[in-house]
């Protein structure tokens, strides 16, 4: 099997773990992956964990900043 990188560009997508998500906006790991069952924010499981593309989070917090509401229960 050959892996050929990407070209940098339009389609670089950067990952991250849910723990990197929690931090990045300051709740639980629990309250990161409510947020993935409950399909608020995108992410794509990787055997038996979850990543979650950078952007999701960045849109994420983008529409709860601009709604004034944000789910962190």
């Amino acid at each position: 099997m050959t892996v050929r990188a990407l070209p940098r560009g339009d389609f670089e997508v950067r990952f991250l773990t849910v723990a990197e998500v929690a931090g990045i906006m300051r709740v639980s790991k629990m309250t990161v992956y409510r947020l993935v069952h409950a399909g608020e924010l995108a992410a794509m499981r990787v055997g038996r964990s979850y990543r979650v593309p950078e952007r999701a989070v960045q849109e994420y917090l983008r529409h709860s900043y601009m709604s004034g509401t944000t789910e962190t229960a």
